[in-house]
Formats: structure tokens, sequence, C-alpha cells
């Protein structure tokens, strides 16, 4: 039905729908199964985050590594306490955004969106979202398929793989994907969900991928925390009517092509970029119990 952001909004804008309809339609003609099939795995899927985001804000969480835990409980805090500079619905979307990685790197079900190491942004934006604007759960629902629409234009026609584009492909897609459903659940227009997503994109481009140790978690679950505060401001500037001056589909292939000639050391190796400072070394070499060769 649609190949990219253009044809997507077209469609919307065509059968005067949303993008989530336009979304739920083309998985029917794609997987040949039911409305009510697609919908009640999507009610899964956002169940699955919804765990998720409880555990992490209201449990002690633990990576493994030791590397991660407990900063979504400390922004909780934070956020109660009423010192927040940038805002209660701000820094709830951040600390879920966090819970969500901090459970995924203690090894616990998350859904990825679009990937595990960018698993944050989506239901980090979108519970926040639940307490500011009390949606109902079609809405809830409604806005994983209008963020996953977003995710498979940039699956399709660039890449959300780290290992492929950087960290912009991740956490960068996750925000744009993130963005843009923003906009409908608050009412805008589809066009304005891709000016969204345009506008989150493109403030994520060039962002590498240099996870410490090779694990996904430092600076991974902060980028997540990031991206949620990313998104959240791009769709704030959609719907006050500002526009791209790029089109959202030359944005993602801006950042395809950026991820082709973008070093391997900064694409999910953990040869280059934070994982190869002094600090990052020495807690790989923690971790997996390496013997530093320091001259």
């Amino acid at each position: 039905m649609f190949r990219n952001v253009a044809e997507l909004v077209e469609l919307a804008e065509a059968k005067n729908c949303k993008i989530s309809d336009i979304m739920i339609e083309q998985e029917m003609e794609i997987t040949g199964r039911t409305r009510d099939e697609i919908v009640s795995q999507m009610d899964r899927n956002l169940k699955v985050m919804e765990e998720a985001v409880e555990r992490g804000i209201t449990q002690d969480v633990k990576s493994h590594s030791g590397l991660t835990g407990g900063d979504a409980i400390l922004l909780q805090n934070y956020m109660k306490s009423g010192k927040s500079l940038s805002g209660e619905f701000m820094m709830d979307a951040v600390s879920k955004a966090i819970a969500t990685n901090e459970v995924n790197a203690a090894m616990g079900t998350i859904c990825a969106t679009p990937t595990a190491g960018s698993a944050g942004v989506v239901p980090g934006v979108l519970f926040a979202l639940r307490e500011k604007l009390n949606p109902s759960r079609e809405q809830m629902i409604a806005f994983l398929f209008a963020s996953g629409a977003f995710g498979f234009v940039v699956a399709n026609n660039a890449s959300i793989s780290g290992a492929a584009g950087g960290c912009q492909a991740e956490v960068g897609s996750a925000t744009g994907m993130a963005a843009a459903a923003v906009v409908e659940l608050a009412g805008g227009t589809p066009s304005q969900s891709a000016e969204a997503m345009a506008i989150a994109l493109k403030n994520m481009l060039g962002l590498v991928c240099d996870p410490v140790a090779g694990l996904v978690e430092v600076p991974c679950v902060k980028r997540n925390a990031m991206g949620a505060s990313n998104a959240i401001v791009a769709a704030d500037m959609a719907l006050a009517g500002i526009k791209s001056k790029i089109p959202c589909d030359e944005v993602i292939d801006a950042m395809y092509k950026i991820g082709q000639t973008m070093p391997t050391a900064l694409k999910e190796t953990a040869q280059g970029g934070l994982a190869a400072t002094p600090t990052g070394r020495e807690l790989e070499a923690k971790i997996f119990g390496i013997a530093l060769n320091k001259k």
C-alpha cells in the first residue's frame, strides 16, 4: 500500500483516516489476518511494554554486568519532588524510557520498537502520555500502529540496525516513530506526523553506536532517555505548525547514506567512541576479566 512517508500521508489524507488505520490495513493485506487478530497482537505487545515500564519504575532492576540499573526510580523520585526543571511530563517519559531499557539490560522481557537497544523511546513517551492525555486502550494501541508505520518505512528504505547504520538507525528511528505517533494521539494531522518524524530524526543524524564492553547498556539506556525527550519536543513543534525544510523521506535517505559512510568502529563494534575511552576499556576489562596492557 505504501513504500514511503509521502505515500503513507497521501493515503491517509485520501481516505480521511489516521496513519494508524493505514498501517492496520497494510498488515491485513500483507498477513491475511483479520483486523481483530492484528489489533489483538498489538494489544499483547502493549501489555509487554506496560509490564516492563512498571517493573523498571518500581523495582530495583540491575543488569548482570552492573553497568546499569536503578536510574528510572531515581528519576521518578526526582520528578515527584517537584524540583524538575523540565517538568513532570518530560521526566515521566524519560524515566519510563530508561525503565524499559534497564529491564532489557537485566534480561527482562521487552518489545523491540524498533530494536531492543531502542525499545524505551516509544513506550516511555506513550506511558507518560497516558498520565497526561488519558487515552483509551484503543488509542494507545493506535499509537503503536502509527509509530510502526513510520518504522516500517525506515526499515524498508534505510536501516534500523546499529551495526549497519549507527545509533541514529536505532534510537534515531525510535525517536522519529514516537514523535509521529504523539502527533496523531494529540489530534494532529497525518502531514504533521510526518513533519514530527522529520524534525526528530534529523536531530539524531550521525549518532554513533559505541556500546561499552559491547553490551546494550552504556550509553544506550541514556540515549533512549534523550530520544524520548527529543520526540516530545519534535511533536510539539509539528503541532505548532512548524515544518521541516527537508521532507521526511529525504531525511530518512540522508540517515541511510550517513550510515553507509560511518566508520565500522562506530557501528556497534565497541571499537570506537565511548567504548574506546580509558574508562570504557576499564569497564570492559572488569566485566570480562581482561588484563589491560597499560603503558
